[in-house]
């Protein structure tokens, strides 16, 4: 099967795409944690 060259710019652009979106983390930045009760702006009585 032989190759046309849009073919392998496509199949480039959807590579690096693809990888460039996994390696960014989908924007995440800074520390992952879990908020503390106290500070959470919902509480049960503010229904």
């Amino acid at each position: 099967m032989k190759w046309c060259r849009a073919e392998l710019v496509l199949y480039l652009v959807i590579a690096i795409l693809g990888i460039g979106s996994m390696l960014s983390a989908c924007g995440q930045k800074g520390p992952l944690y879990l908020p503390d009760e106290k500070s959470s702006s919902y509480t049960s009585g503010n229904h």
